[in-house]
């Protein structure tokens, strides 16, 4: 079973480059896009033999996250129920018969980190979501986390210590995530690897350079590493300033 997640920068733009034809290639099971930027409407998008699950942002043009899928989900939840939280179009949870596929638009903290308060909370509180999910069934989640989670999942991790992406405070997050019982997949196939990253900035050439940062993510439930066969992240792909990365499993 393939699974892949992108944050697409916007979905109206990047269909114009390529997307189809990439979605159609990459074939997936399911595959999860973050910051479609778009509301209901706005794009006929359509697949055959998949199913697509929007979450759309208040804000028009802002944030947004959508599922395709070949499965038909036993049930479909947006957001994780919480007020403060669910007007964004952050999160979609796809529930199986086998484990439940949450993906998510993590808020960004922002130029100098005007909303590092909130996305703290939004942590706290998303991973409670989860762990809440995790007592029924096992959990993948994936999408934009917004966080380098350690010094080899960005290229300069020196001059960014303060930025929105690589603060303590966002790390340690990830960390306590991970320590709660999930696995950061990629690590998982390739604890070690160095200039691996799935998003680079517009600005400086960084993609041409490859000065990066390794921000996207398929983290999983402890007890589902046995079935975990490969992750990837799809460098090679562009269209927008993040690439898909990917998560392969076996028969459950």
């Amino acid at each position: 079973m393939k699974l892949i997640s992108w944050n697409v920068n916007g979905l109206r733009a990047v269909v114009g480059k390529d997307f189809k034809e990439t979605f159609a290639r990459l074939d997936a099971d399911f595959s999860c896009l973050q910051e479609t930027k778009l509301q209901a409407g706005q794009i006929e998008l359509d697949f055959p033999g998949y199913t697509a699950y929007w979450n759309y942002a208040e804000k028009k043009g802002y944030s947004g996250t959508a599922i395709f899928t070949k499965h038909t989900p036993v049930s479909v939840t947006y957001g994780m129920g919480i007020e403060e939280h669910d007007h964004e179009g952050r999160i979609i949870t796809l529930e199986t018969e086998k484990f439940f596929l949450v993906t998510v638009y993590t808020p960004n903290s922002q130029d100098e980190l005007k909303r590092l308060d909130y996305r703290m909370k939004w942590e706290d509180d998303f991973r409670a979501y989860l762990l809440s999910l995790d007592q029924k069934k096992p959990v993948i989640v994936c999408g934009d986390l917004n966080v380098a989670h350690q010094e080899i999942d960005l290229k300069n991790p020196k001059t960014n210590r303060r930025n929105a992406g690589f603060t303590d405070e966002e790390r340690e997050k990830m960390t306590t995530l991970l320590q709660s019982g999930f696995v950061d997949t990629f690590r998982h196939f390739y604890p070690h690897l160095t200039d691996v990253y799935s998003w680079w900035s517009y600005r400086f050439k960084a993609r041409e350079k490859n000065t990066g940062w390794r921000i996207d993510y398929f983290l999983t439930s402890e007890r589902l590493v046995p079935n975990l066969s490969g992750a990837k992240i799809h460098s090679d792909i562009f269209g927008s300033d993040h690439c898909p990365v990917e998560l392969t499993l076996g028969m459950f």
